[in-house]
């Protein structure tokens, strides 16, 4: 999946601490793809997780909340972070601490309507929606002025991946890439 992923042209790769052998995975990634691909570790909620995602090569972190220990330690070893956050005052709270971007989640819930009406009184904050991004609904977000996008199942159909159809997923990976260059 993965070496389908790069070579479709996709360069960032969160695994998700809370998936199974999800170090592991780090490790194998972030040593296996000579830099084609940016493994970065997410659901990262403890210092002692940061501790263990870095050391298996985690080349950027994601939180699922504001935790600023994490987005302090992040920032001090020139380590980007993505912290999650829902409200106004979470997101400039997550910018202020350093944030790389800051992960709007869900994002499906809030719309991006959300992430336009944030940035008219915060322009130059980099938002990150997260959870619910389809084809049907990220140009909108991209419209809104999200500065990237995070994409998650739709973008790695459990169902497309365990039948081992290889071609429909880079097919799929296309479509992604091609609605992302708008």
């Amino acid at each position: 999946v993965a070496s389908l992923f790069a070579d479709e042209g996709f360069t960032n790769l969160e695994i998700t601490l809370n998936s199974p052998n999800a170090i592991e995975s780090i490790s194998e990634l972030s040593s296996g793809f000579n830099q084609r691909i940016n493994v970065g570790a997410g659901t990262v909620c403890t210092s002692e997780q940061l501790e263990i995602a870095l050391f298996a090569g985690a080349g950027f972190i994601v939180t699922p909340v504001v935790n600023e220990e994490i987005s302090r330690k992040c920032f001090l070893r020139d380590i980007p972070v993505f912290p999650g956050a829902y409200t106004p005052t979470e997101i400039y709270k997550a910018d202020a601490l350093g944030a790389a971007m800051v992960k709007i989640f869900p994002a499906s819930q809030l719309g991006p309507q959300y992430v336009k009406e944030l940035l008219a009184p915060f322009p130059d904050l980099k938002l990150l929606p997260t959870g619910g991004i389809s084809l049907e609904n990220m140009q909108p977000f991209m419209e809104a002025g999200a500065k990237g996008l995070g994409i998650g199942s739709q973008l790695f159909p459990k169902e497309i991946i365990q039948q081992g159809k290889w071609e429909e997923l880079r097919m799929l990976f296309g479509r992604f890439l091609k609605r992302w260059a708008g």
